[in-house]
């Protein structure tokens, strides 16, 4: 039986209601709102700027600038970026005791800035950078300071190749945070996956899990995804709007 919008914003909020253990698992559609681009949509960084894998990064100089001449342009973005209304409805059912965990792709911290307390960061995150060689950590202010000389960031003490504090592809995800997702999905009885297509292996495996092991999955997206199949209630539009509806 297909349900109407307002239909799916009752079973939805009951849902929520009615679970011991929601989590919510972001990507990037839900950051769009708040004016950072999308990576895989049509217009997005990767139909402008080609992936740098890790082992590029490490050994090709012409893939480390090409990488930081992308990154001069998402910095711009990441910093004047706001949470939006999706954000800060997490945040609020984070609050009000009905969500436990926000497990994310984003490297922006806007679930953190819109103030959601337990945030799982997969992919790392865009305060800083550290030398690859010293481990010396340098602040975002820093490496703008840098990028203003040179796309060929190395370390100020030990000459260094200077890497971000983002997972690259070819880079394993931090296992500290993988293990965590993974054990929430394997605990919890209901996950929103919001702004995903789930393509992005290890990471697009937490949604799986928590189906598997017997999770109803609500999806929020603006476009369909392979596992659409996979949900209990599946909204095609705004995050911000379908998170405000579902207030509880």
């Amino acid at each position: 039986m297909n349900l109407t919008y307002q239909e799916k914003i009752k079973k939805a909020s009951q849902l929520i209601k009615n679970s011991n253990y929601t989590v919510a698992f972001t990507g990037a559609g839900i950051s769009t709102e708040s004016g950072i681009p999308d990576f895989r949509s049509p217009g997005g960084l990767w139909q402008r700027f080609r992936i740098v894998t890790y082992q590029e990064f490490i050994y090709d100089r012409q893939a480390r600038e090409e990488f930081w001449r992308m990154k001069k342009e998402l910095i711009h973005h990441l910093t004047n970026a706001k949470p939006n209304n999706a954000h800060i409805a997490l945040a609020e059912l984070e609050k009000k005791g009905f969500i436990k965990h926000v497990i994310t792709q984003n490297i922006d911290g806007l679930h953190q800035m819109a103030g959601s307390k337990s945030v799982i960061e997969l992919h790392g995150n865009q305060r800083g950078a550290i030398c690859l060689d010293c481990e010396k950590l340098y602040k975002m202010d820093e490496i703008l300071k840098m990028l203003e000389e040179q796309l060929n960031l190395r370390c100020y003490d030990c000459g260094g190749i200077i890497k971000p504090t983002v997972v690259f592809f070819g880079e394993p995800m931090p296992e500290k945070e993988l293990i965590m997702a993974q054990q929430i999905a394997n605990q919890c009885d209901l996950m929103l996956v919001i702004g995903t297509s789930l393509q992005v292996e290890p990471a697009a495996s937490i949604p799986r899990i928590a189906h598997t092991r017997g999770a109803k999955l609500i999806f929020i997206n603006k476009a369909e995804t392979d596992w659409d199949w996979m949900a209990e209630i599946v909204f095609y539009g705004s995050a911000s709007q379908v998170l405000k509806d579902i207030a509880i």
